[in-house]
This record gives C-alpha cells, sequence and structure tokens, in this order.
C-alpha cells in the first residue's frame, strides 16, 4: 500500500500557496474569509514526499505526441468510480485515491486499502469550511473548486494515467453523495478539460 505523505515543512508550503491563490482568485467582497497570508513562496520537490510503503504495482507513464493534452476515452471514462471512505473496499475498486484533504475519521489505515492519498487534489481548507455541504452553495463551489483544479495539473495528470491503466476510486468522506469534491473531479477527469 502506497501513501504519499508531505513532511509537516512542506505541508505548511503548500498551504502558504494555496493561500495566496486564493487571495488572487476570489474577490475581497467574498463571504469566504482567508485569514492566512504569509511572505515568500518555495517549491516544494520530490524530496518532500516521504513514501512510508513500497509500490503495491507499477504505473507506466505515457508520453502524448507534440505535447498535446491527453483526454479520456470512453474505456477510461467508465474505470473512474467515486466511494465513500466508510464504504469496504471491494475488488473491483482497482486503484483506491483518497482525496480528501483530511483523513476520515473513525476508519482505520489498514482497513481502509487506500493505495493514494492526494491531499493537494482536495479543495483548500478554506474553501471546504465555506461550502460546508450547503445544497444552496453547490453551484458556487463546483466553480470555486474547478478553478482550484486548474492549478493541479501533474496531480489531474497522475489520475489520468491511473485511470488508462485501469479502473480508479476516488475515495472520499463526505455524507452526502450527490455534493461533494468526489464528483466535481470525476466530472472534469470525464470531461478531459
Amino acid at each position: 500500500m502506497t501513501r504519499r505523505l508531505l513532511d509537516p515543512k512542506a505541508k505548511k508550503v503548500l498551504d502558504v500557496q494555496l493561500d495566496t491563490e486564493l487571495q488572487e482568485t476570489f474577490p475581497a467582497s467574498d463571504p469566504l474569509k482567508i485569514t492566512r497570508f504569509a511572505g515568500p513562496l518555495y517549491e516544494a520537490n520530490a524530496r518532500t514526499e516521504m513514501s512510508m510503503f513500497p509500490r503495491r504495482r507499477s504505473v507506466r507513464v505515457r508520453s502524448t505526441s507534440k505535447g498535446s493534452p491527453k483526454t479520456m476515452s470512453t474505456k477510461s471514462a467508465d474505470h473512474i468510480k467515486i466511494k465513500r471512505a466508510y464504504e469496504p473496499p471491494a475488488s473491483e475498486d482497482g486503484t483506491r485515491v483518497l482525496i480528501d484533504r483530511l483523513w476520515p475519521r473513525g476508519v482505520k489505515k489498514a482497513d481502509a486499502a487506500i493505495d493514494e492519498w492526494m491531499k493537494t487534489i482536495a479543495p483548500s481548507t478554506e474553501l471546504r469550511k465555506w461550502f460546508g455541504h450547503a445544497p444552496e452553495r453547490w453551484p458556487e463551489f463546483q466553480r470555486r473548486y474547478r478553478s482550484e483544479l486548474q492549478r493541479q495539473g501533474a496531480e489531474l495528470g497522475r489520475l489520468r494515467e491511473l485511470a488508462q491503466d485501469g479502473p480508479v476510486t476516488l475515495v472520499y468522506a463526505a455524507h452526502d453523495a450527490a455534493h461533494n469534491d468526489a464528483v466535481v473531479l470525476r466530472k472534469l477527469l470525464l470531461s478531459g478539460d
């Protein structure tokens, strides 16, 4: 089982970077209150990520011709599913990717069968708290989260590669199955944007 975890310094750097990007994205009159803004940003590199466990399976990296963006084929689209972290893992889940910034409460890491944890692809803490899973904020949450996802090209590319290789299940912890970040992320991956 592979879990990509960031050390505390790298996490702080990513949080500062997200805060700065949010400040530039949303107007000052926005009800979303952003309270933390720091000075210089530092680029987190591969050395800041630590792999706690050896990889269970290897992933082939496919190159695209002439730098054209990858689009999802219909075969790959069938491979992307979403599932709550509280549901038991199944063999047809394929690669299970936790896409929440926080680990689901009450779920043991050994029981979750998570292959990869992509914290940075989750909505920012400020956006998640502002949304609060209120259905009336759902359209605006989708717009803002898609805006945040546009800056996560590497993580989106990684999810697309996993989908090309086999089934992928986006694992989330929210109670509402219709209004959560996994729904938005799946739509974005299927649209090829």
